[in-house]
């Protein structure tokens, strides 16, 4: 297995020395995924489905993107997210290198289209991979994988909504509320630093 359910989070100083990790000739598009992952927390699959006709209006870089029922986890539902300026940044800078280097982009190309061509994304395993090499540059060690980017932006909206569960729940997109408190299962050493504290 290529990704690991206990998947932690990634803390501010980790998220803020991933961008600078990724080189090579794909590094725009590797830094795109990461970003678009952290600041939307879609999963792996469903950042991989994402077509330049889901992220762009008019040729500029939407506002918010949303990812079809058929790509979502159950199929029940699609997700739309608003877009970090940031992640628009990353995406814009991506696609215009892509658009360069490829003569047959059209809006049904894929966001984080294969080096191999004919028009498909990269696999799991290679986002792993290319994740991986990341986190071992950028010094982030433990349980990490494609699942950390949507562990962290859990993290960071729980605590930026003043840890509101409801909301949290929302905006990660699950039907269940116990989906969301497994997420959060990770908040189990602020329960261990409580205890000790009294």
């Amino acid at each position: 297995m290529f990704d690991l359910k206990g998947c932690r989070p990634l803390s501010k100083a980790e998220v803020s020395r991933m961008p600078d990790c990724f080189n090579g000739r794909y590094a725009a598009r590797d830094r795109a995924m990461f970003t678009l992952g952290v600041k939307t927390g879609f999963r792996i699959s469903e950042l991989l489905s994402l077509q330049l006709c889901d992220v762009e209006i008019g040729g500029r870089i939407a506002e918010r993107v949303t990812v079809a029922r058929r790509h979502m986890k159950k199929k029940i539902e699609g997700r739309t997210v608003i877009l970090h300026p940031v992640a628009q940044k990353v995406l814009a800078e991506w696609i215009s290198e892509l658009r360069r280097d490829v003569s047959d982009v059209g809006p049904e190309t894929f966001v984080f289209r294969s080096r191999k061509g004919a028009n498909r994304s990269i696999s799991y395993v290679q986002a792993y991979r290319i994740l991986q090499d990341a986190f071992h540059a950028a010094g982030v060690a433990g349980q990490t994988g494609t699942h950390s980017m949507r562990k962290t932006f859990a993290d960071r909206v729980y605590t930026a909504l003043d840890r509101d569960l409801i909301k949290t729940q929302r905006a990660l997109g699950h039907r269940n509320i116990n989906s969301t408190v497994s997420y959060l299962g990770f908040r189990e050493e602020e329960i261990d630093d409580a205890i000790l504290s009294i």
